[in-house]
């Protein structure tokens, strides 16, 4: 998924995600805020680009560990696309129902000025995601081969 931020960026010019505010949104759930009207107004909070980041390799692990554990160990030894995008995909729900919303961008990006290419563009990301999740166990499987 960063690969593909990276390359985004470079063919479409499209900016990558700011881990920042989801840093800043996340910082702000332990003091008892979860929705922001637009959280690129709510005050800057220390660590917050660590924050996102920590998060968005958290929670891709757990994703990956979902994926194993829903699957098994029959999907760890010989790794199939179908359950790793199907994993990728259902993905997209987190931002759409609860991230989103909470950073002020509504629910599926419809408070953003442009949210079907906002939802189009998490779809595809959360599908690279889902591509990812298996050309990783590709590579991990076939190691393991040798």
């Amino acid at each position: 998924m960063d690969l593909w931020a990276l390359l985004r960026k470079q063919l479409f010019n499209l900016p990558p995600t700011n881990w920042a505010m989801v840093g800043r949104w996340i910082a702000y759930i332990p003091k008892g805020k979860l929705i922001h009207d637009h959280i690129a107004t709510s005050e800057a909070l220390p660590r917050e680009h660590l924050i996102g980041w920590l998060a968005h390799y958290l929670i891709g692990i757990s994703y990956a560990a979902i994926l194993t554990v829903i699957f098994g160990d029959e999907w760890a030894q010989s790794p199939a696309v179908g359950p790793a995008l199907a994993v990728g995909i259902t993905t997209v729900l987190a931002p759409f129902l609860i991230m989103q919303p909470g950073m002020g961008a509504g629910i599926a990006a419809s408070r953003t000025a442009k949210p079907n290419a906002t939802r189009i563009h998490s779809i595809i990301n959360h599908l690279i995601f889902g591509l990812g999740l298996y050309l990783s166990g590709w590579a991990l499987n076939s190691s393991y081969a040798m």
